[in-house]
């Protein structure tokens, strides 16, 4: 099995990529299945209908959100749609699922979206008990588990890749939007990175435009993000997985 994770898209100019390149970066790489963190496609904050059919279109078979799950209204129109997961550490009241059970060559692939606590600034619950709880649940009914921690601090993750080895077959970082060089196979056979980066314009500030991060942080005044422009990167990572074993083989980062 090849799962494909794609990194958080940033606005018009992320999906723009997507569109260039996750249809032929399937078809080379031979990919099994894909999934595509998409919480901040929408003006960089938050996901709408319209995005969310487009990324689907392009081959994504899951689409994961984050921080910004709710931050347009419109979300409320199909955050129940089969293949949307949202942090399943909200608060259970919250519409949405935090996980969905895929077929894929004969396998089911459980697909787990949790938000980190540490400076997220997020009503959630604890992400590592409520990832006890859903791997609990569903462990018996899949044959792999696809976990996708959308948190800042490198810390609360590397410490959920360890704490899931050997029950996840893989864990990966989003939201920094910075694509880390630490992909490994842990020692259970959990395959691991601690971000995937985001597919976004290059020359910003984690997808943002460059002068307005200048005015928030040189001044320290409240200035609106925006969307930067421009030419564009698409950051992934591959995962093998050994269908006898299910553990994983190889990590590979992809940087386009």
């Amino acid at each position: 099995m090849r799962i494909l994770a794609v990194g958080d898209l940033i606005g018009q100019e992320g999906l723009r990529k997507l569109e260039q390149e996750l249809p032929s970066l399937i078809k080379r790489e031979n990919i099994d299945f894909v999934i595509v963190n998409g919480e901040n496609v929408a003006d960089g904050m938050g996901i709408n209908e319209k995005s969310y059919k487009t990324i689907l279109s392009l081959g994504a078979d899951v689409v994961t959100l984050g921080n910004h799950t709710w931050a347009k209204k419109d979300v409320f129109n199909f955050i129940d749609d089969e293949k949307l997961v949202r942090p399943a550490n909200y608060p259970d009241s919250n519409p949405g699922k935090g996980y969905g059970i895929y077929n894929c060559k004969d396998k089911k692939i459980g697909v787990i979206n949790l938000i980190g606590r540490v400076t997220m600034n997020v009503l959630s619950e604890n992400p590592f008990t409520t990832a006890d709880k859903i791997i609990n649940e569903i462990k018996d009914k899949v044959d792999y588990i696809v976990v996708d921690f959308h948190a800042e601090a490198t810390a609360e993750k590397i410490a959920m890749g360890y704490y899931l080895d050997g029950r996840a077959n893989i864990v990966f970082g989003t939201h920094t939007h910075v694509q880390t060089s630490d992909e490994t196979i842990l020692e259970k056979g959990t395959g691991y990175i601690t971000d995937i980066g985001m597919t976004g314009p290059i020359k910003s500030v984690i997808g943002m435009d460059v002068e307005v991060s200048f005015k928030r942080f040189v001044n320290c005044l409240p200035e609106r993000y925006k969307t930067a422009e421009g030419k564009a990167k698409l950051n992934s990572c591959i995962f093998d997985i050994n269908d006898e074993t299910r553990k994983v083989v190889n990590v590979k980062r992809v940087n386009l």
